[in-house]
C-alpha cells in the first residue's frame, strides 16, 4: 500500500491534541481590526477546538498526525 499524503492546508491550520481532538486558530484577525473593539481581537488569540462533526474529516486529512 502506498502512504497517505497529508493534506498541506490542513497541517498548516490544525495541530492534535493529546486526547485525539484538533485545535484551530480563530479567523477574523487579519485585516480590518480597527472597527473591533480590544476585547474581541484578545479573545480571538485564544486557539479553540474542531466541532466535533468535523473531527473525523479532519483525521482524515491529517492520517499521521
Amino acid at each position: 500500500m502506498p502512504k497517505i499524503k497529508t493534506n498541506r492546508g490542513a497541517a498548516k491550520r490544525f495541530k492534535k491534541n493529546a486526547s485525539g481532538s484538533f485545535k484551530r486558530g480563530q479567523s477574523h484577525r487579519s485585516h480590518i481590526l480597527t472597527k473591533k473593539s480590544t476585547k474581541r481581537k484578545r479573545q480571538l488569540r485564544c486557539p479553540a477546538q474542531v466541532h466535533k462533526s468535523d473531527v473525523a474529516s479532519a483525521r482524515r486529512m491529517m492520517p499521521y498526525a
